[in-house]
């Protein structure tokens, strides 16, 4: 394939503005501190930002409940310092796409504020209102953060929808003066040369006018008590069809993929910009040209455990379903999303799954997406307290398992702890320093930082390590950087039997790559039938190997994590 799009060749690189870099000493991060490691991050070695919510904010989903579309954060900076950002983000070749949240507002948006001052203001029909039934709410509907969908307004006698949480006031797509002042939002933040957006929760902005009942088996309680007490995301995956009926006429609306059609033809009018949707559903790339040009493969992360047969069949059916044109894109973690050191690890062999994560995701077809912290090896942090959590939904519903249920305190933490997302938004580990080198001394960072910073898992430790993590993360998107195949070839799987491995060639023009990854701790001997009987290595885990690696007897170490180019 060739004339690829940047997006298509490029590493992206997902920044929490808020745990990234502190350049005032407040114990925020801020736009100061990224412009001051925009030249760690192109040594690093990728060719995108995505730069989470970084929009004014009361902060009660993180920035995810926005009060000003076209502004910055206080104390993130000014609008000023996110065009310096960007201005020195692109002089290093580095593009940068912004958090665009289109379900909801902040109920503090001066849009809310008005449209709930009354039942004639003229913004009321900006957001989703609706009479009372016997007293109570609209419907049954649960919202996705915990609790009833509708919050009553006593002084205008009305309830109003949130899919998320009361803070979080869906916005009305039915009415054209939100869709124009959104589509205003979105040309504002392009004119300002933004090459595009992460799209926010897209499934959830339309909901079924009629207001049916769901008609789930079970409470919302019960469903977050039997995910509460699951062992396993084989036994979390079973409450997947109870959670559908409960949400079923909330998400996956029609009108949803003709809104991303049209906000596709607006990008589309500025050249070279891309829309990524927060959705693992291949019908949001539409056509293969008119809807998102990415759409994350989250199926891939949904196990405990990477295994050959998980990524073979992952791969098998999301590229079969691809409409012709899309472009995969795959990646194993983010802000949502527990750490890919702590997920996947076994808890022995940490270090070396850590690497096999990485390889998957830069040598499997399709755009990779990394979150920063993996480059170093940072885990999920254990909070001690429900006053250290900053995670406002879990908060609530630490306090559902603790005062409604009865939970003990320390159970009621413990799974807040592992069901909460602050775990993995605790500040970037820069250095063995005082905060990890986040903050100053003496300051109190907004979450704490994981004390595990003081056992190397710090940047200062580990950047003139060869043996580092780091170091391999940048010896590994180096390499990818450099051999085509990687970038723009086909995929074609190997050995679809092996229980330890995973092979597969990546062919494009000029150029086949064989990739092999053993998954397991033991050493193994890999026997390949193919038209090429030697490769010469291009990388290996285990140390140089030659420029005619025998294929038909390829010795693989434990872990290892083999590259070769067919002769």
């Amino acid at each position: 394939m060739t004339d690829l799009k940047w997006w298509q060749e490029a590493v992206f690189y997902q920044i929490y503005p808020r745990s990234f870099a502190d350049g005032n000493g407040d114990g925020i991060g801020d736009l100061h501190g990224i412009i001051d490691r925009l030249d760690y991050l192109q040594e690093l070695g990728i060719d995108a930002i995505w730069l989470s919510p970084h929009y004014p904010s009361p902060i009660f989903d993180c920035g995810y409940d926005i009060a000003d579309y076209t502004d910055v954060a206080p104390e993130y900076g000014t609008l000023d310092d996110l065009k310096r950002f960007l201005d020195a983000a692109h002089q290093r070749d580095i593009r940068v796409i912004l958090d665009l949240v289109l379900n909801h507002s902040s109920h503090q948006h001066p849009w809310f504020v008005e449209s709930r001052s009354s039942r004639s203001n003229p913004r009321r029909g900006w957001y989703v209102w609706r009479d009372g039934v016997d007293g109570g709410p609209p419907n049954n509907w649960y919202s996705g953060f915990g609790g009833p969908a509708w919050e009553y307004d006593p002084a205008t006698g009305q309830y109003y929808y949130h899919f998320f949480m009361k803070e979080q006031p869906d916005l009305n797509w039915h009415n054209p003066e939100v869709k124009r002042a959104m589509w205003n939002a979105v040309r504002f933040w392009l004119d300002l040369g933004v090459d595009g957006f992460r799209l926010d929760a897209i499934d959830t902005i339309f909901e079924d006018p009629a207001l049916p009942d769901h008609t789930a088996p079970m409470t919302q309680v019960e469903l977050y008590w039997a995910d509460a007490c699951a062992k396993s995301e084989e036994e979390r995956q079973r409450l997947a069809e109870p959670r559908r009926q409960m949400e079923q006429h909330q998400i996956e609306q029609p009108g949803v993929h003709e809104l991303m059609q049209e906000l596709r033809s607006i990008v589309d009018e500025y050249p070279d910009r891309l829309l990524v949707g927060e959705t693992g559903k291949v019908s949001y790339y539409g056509d293969g040209n008119n809807e998102l040009h990415l759409a994350f493969n989250f199926p891939l992360m949904k196990t405990d455990r990477l295994t050959p047969a998980w990524v073979r069949a992952n791969q098998e059916e999301r590229l079969a379903a691809l409409p012709a044109g899309a472009w995969p894109c795959n990646t194993l973690g983010n802000h949502d999303a527990p750490r890919v050191y702590s997920r996947y690890g076994d808890g022995q062999n940490d270090a070396a799954l850590a690497r096999i994560s990485l390889a998957l995701v830069l040598t499997l077809r399709g755009t990779p997406v990394l979150y920063s912290g993996e480059e170093i090896g940072m885990t999920n942090a254990v909070l001690e307290g429900i006053g250290q959590f900053k995670d406002t939904p879990l908060v609530r519903r630490y306090v559902q398992l603790a005062e409604e249920w009865g939970s003990p305190q320390a159970e009621a933490v413990a799974m807040v702890n592992r069901m909460g997302r602050d775990k993995c938004r605790t500040p970037m580990q820069w250095a063995n320093a005082p905060n990890g080198g986040f903050c100053p001394a003496g300051v109190q960072p907004w979450l704490p930082v994981n004390p595990n910073y003081a056992q190397g898992v710090n940047v200062a430790d580990q950047v003139d390590d060869p043996g580092s993590l780091l170091s391999f993360y940048r010896h590994m998107l180096r390499m990818r950087k450099q051999t085509p195949a990687l970038i723009a070839g086909d995929y074609a799987p190997l050995h679809e039997e092996a229980e330890d491995y995973l092979a597969f060639l990546r062919t494009a023009a000029g150029q086949t790559c064989l990739v092999v990854l053993n998954m397991s701790d033991q050493a193994l001997t890999v026997c390949l039938n193919l038209d090429a009987s030697t490769a010469r290595s291009l990388f290996s885990s285990n140390g140089q190997r030659g420029h005619a690696d025998d294929l038909s007897r390829l010795q693989m170490a434990p872990f290892e994590i083999y590259i070769g180019e067919l002769a």
